[in-house]
């Protein structure tokens, strides 16, 4: 399960700032997730729960944000949204375009008190 793996990342992440912040606990870390990055968010907010058992992250709220797939078509320009990579210009119909967002996983904010 990579969403274990991601949680205990981002958990670092997160003590790392309230050490160089100096503060005490976390109090809520607002993630980006998506829909194309492979992150299956309920099984994310699942590991998150369980890895922030004990710790500054104890009681912190997480909130998880999904970002949409957008994809442009590289044949005609369209922009269009869109489930996976398997699909055609809703324009055009052909398979040639690039995803312009929907891949991203972020820490948007961290807020530390």
């Amino acid at each position: 399960m990579h969403e274990m793996s991601i949680a205990l990342n981002i958990i670092k992440i997160a003590e790392n700032e309230l050490e160089k912040a100096k503060g005490e606990r976390i109090e809520k870390i607002h993630l980006v997730v998506g829909r194309l990055s492979g992150v299956v968010i309920e099984s994310l907010r699942f590991a998150l729960d369980v890895s922030k058992k004990d710790g500054p992250l104890l009681d912190s709220e997480i909130t998880i944000g999904e970002v949409p797939a957008k994809m442009i078509c590289l044949s005609c320009g369209h922009e269009f949204e869109a489930e996976d990579f398997y699909i055609t210009c809703p324009n055009c119909n052909e398979y040639n375009h690039k995803a312009i967002s929907g891949r991203e996983l972020l820490i948007k904010s961290i807020t530390i008190s």
